[in-house]
């Protein structure tokens, strides 16, 4: 157990960045599959304001430490294909 005040203090940090990070987790998971619904609908303009609203919150994401970049960019890319196939 944490004994010495800046043990305690971590302990205190590390429970509320948990909780944060948790929550952008969700909040951006929300995102992708608002985009997953409306490909699956087929408006491709709902789809494309869907996707930069998805990528700029995944992106987000990155720059705060909560996904790896390369998953970012790698989910970013498989969304823009997706939402690209509706046109053709």
């Amino acid at each position: 157990m944490a004994n010495s005040p800046q043990a305690k203090k971590r302990v205190r940090t590390n429970t509320t960045r948990a909780r944060i990070n948790a929550a952008r987790r969700s909040r951006v998971r929300t995102f992708l599959k608002k985009v997953d619904a409306v490909v699956a609908s087929g408006d491709q303009a709902a789809a494309t304001a869907a996707f930069k609203v998805a990528q700029s919150e995944l992106m987000r994401g990155v720059s705060r430490g909560v996904f790896n970049k390369n998953m970012a960019s790698r989910t970013v890319s498989r969304m823009n294909a997706r939402v690209k196939a509706m046109s053709a």
